[in-house]
Formats: C-alpha cells, structure tokens, sequence
C-alpha cells in the first residue's frame, strides 16, 4: 500500500506537488546587508532539498528595506535580488523540488532595530510575550498603497526568478498579520473596524498579485488564531480563508499569529498548530498545511489518513538533517512495498 505522504497534488492552477512533505520558511541569515542571496544561502538550500520535500519554501523575504526584521534578510525588494533567487530557484528544481518565495514586510515587529521607518496599521505596539518593540506610526492612504505595490513587485520578481508560487506571510506578529488582528488595527476607515475592512488590504494585494502574475500560484501563510485575548479566533480565520480564496489563494499554510511562532507552553508532542489547520481543511478548494514539531513518519501519516491538512510542514527536523530525514521518512515506494 502507497504511503499518503507520496500522494501526488495538483492545485487548482494545475501545478503539481511531487508529494505532500514541505519544508516551510525559516530564516537562514545568510543574505547580506543589502538583502541579496550568497553562496552561503545557495548551498543552504541545496542542502534542504536533500529531505525529498515535495514542496521547498525559500524564507521570509522583505519587499521593502523599511520591512526588514533582521539585518541579514534576504530580500525581493529590488531587481538587484532577482539573479541570486534565480540560482536559488534552479538549484531546488534541479533536486526535483517545487519552490516558492514567501514575501514579507514586518509591519511594527521591527524586533532587530532596525528599520528606517516603522508602520503599522495603528500607532500600535505588536504585543509579544518575549520583548517590547517599537510603536509604529499609522500607515497613511499613501502608505497602505506603497505596500501593496512593493508585494506586487516583489511576486514579480519571484516569478521572474523562476519560483512556482509565492506565498504572502500573514502570520507571526508580521505587518499583515497586525493589519488583520484587531489587537492592532484599531483604524476607522475602509481598511480598519470590520474583519472585513481588516482583511481588505490583503485581498488587494492577492488580487493585484494573481492578475500580475497569472502563472504564479499564490499561498498565504495565516494564523489559525492570534493566541492573545481579544485577537483573531477560529471563526475570524475561518471567514478570512473563504475570502482568500475566492480572490485566487490555492494553499493555506496555518501557524500562529500575533503571539509569534514559539511553541506555547501547554502544548506538548507533534504538530501542536494542527488543531489550527484542521478546522479550515475541506471547507475550501485549497490545500490546508499544518505544521507544528512534526517530525516521525507515524505522525504525518496520522494527520493525512485522518484528513486534519493535505500538506504536512516539516521545518526543524528537516533543518537538523536534511539527508537524514530523507532515509528516515521519505524512502521509497519501492522499498515499503
């Protein structure tokens, strides 16, 4: 019998995944300080692609240098950015991998410093349960309208570069995210008060993104919740992933949301944001993945068979041993029959 974590999947816009193993993004700092890709980042990434993933993600990758979160982020900000993440790209698709590029801008979660210009959707300090960070000041019309387009701009040049799809990360205390929670966006215009005029800013950037870059497919890395009182719930999320993708978004990768991406204290075991993710799988014509500490071939063909994600997310385990897990986890069909 064919193991699940084999099956092939094809997403609506027709691009197929090998298999539903994925390396998520995480940051290497390895760009340099003007955010573009190095050896050291290329050679990163050849080695991720020894796990046999299905699907390789390429790191959070500012679209603005005000929306760099560390000094050595790797960038889609500039043309400049585009030669290096096309190495990248090829480097991924030459192991047998499908890749794409998460595009970011940090919003008011400038946890490094350094930002020029720190924004947000309201003067509001991003609660997180490690540090205090700056406020920001409220993003104006003209603003909100920059934004849009440097994520515009930034999916082109993926595109440019070669990458599958592009995945907006809107999760983890980052500037969507605090556009989305109404801990953050206390605004009183069309882009603040509902969940609707909230979610507004991001609709706008996945459709401007879909019609600029049809071939692309588009993903939304979201918070299953924020895991803060009076932040975003279940039922928010849930409304949001119908709105994503009826404006094109074809994979929901759910994570943790303004409370950040560090594993809360009453969770032990695997995959501890799966009970995120399940709630939204089948309830939309997207792929749902699920992530959390999943690391042993038991778990992620539990979570499959019982239809909680279609995809499941592999980052620290992979990221300690890509060859490694590759002979643990993803042996062949061959070998199991």
């Amino acid at each position: 019998m064919t193991a699940l974590r084999f099956a092939p999947l094809t997403l609506i816009n027709g691009l197929t995944l090998k298999n539903r193993v994925v390396v998520p993004p995480m940051a290497s700092q390895t760009a340099d300080n003007n955010g573009l890709a190095t050896e050291q980042t290329l050679t990163h990434y050849q080695n991720l692609a020894q796990s046999g993933a299905g699907l390789v993600m390429v790191e959070y990758s500012h679209v603005n240098l005000a929306g760099r979160s560390e000094s050595n982020q790797l960038g889609a900000h500039d043309d400049a950015c585009i030669a290096g993440l096309s190495i990248i790209a090829s480097a991924l698709h030459h192991a047998g991998a499908t890749t794409g590029l998460q595009i970011t801008h940090c919003g008011g979660k400038d946890s490094a410093g350094i930002s020029s210009d720190v924004m947000g959707p309201s003067g509001i300090t991003v609660p997180a349960y490690d540090r205090v960070l700056p406020t920001p000041r409220a993003m104006t019309l003209d603003d909100i309208a920059q934004w849009q387009q440097d994520f515009v701009s930034a999916a082109i040049r993926a595109d440019k570069a070669g990458f599958d799809l592009v995945e907006i990360h809107c999760a983890h205390g980052y500037g969507i995210n605090q556009w989305l929670s109404p801990l953050t966006n206390q605004r009183d215009d069309q882009y603040g008060g509902s969940l609707e005029n909230r979610t507004r800013i991001l609709l706008e950037i996945v459709r401007a993104i879909k019609q600029a870059t049809p071939r692309l497919a588009v993903m939304t890395r979201i918070p299953g919740q924020d895991g803060y009182p009076g932040g975003l719930s279940h039922t928010d999320m849930g409304q949001v992933a119908q709105w994503l993708v009826g404006a094109g978004v074809e994979i929901l990768n759910v994570s943790s949301g303004i409370g950040g991406w560090n594993r809360p204290k009453d969770k032990r075991g695997e995959g501890f944001l799966v009970d995120d993710a399940a709630p939204l799988k089948g309830k939309t014509s997207a792929a749902v993945i699920g992530v959390g500490g999943i690391e042993t071939v038991d778990y992620i063909e539990t979570i499959l068979a019982t239809k909680q994600v279609d995809l499941v997310a592999v980052g620290r385990a992979i990221l300690a041993g890509p060859g490694e897990f590759a002979a643990r986890v993803m042996v062949t069909e061959l070998a199991l029959s």
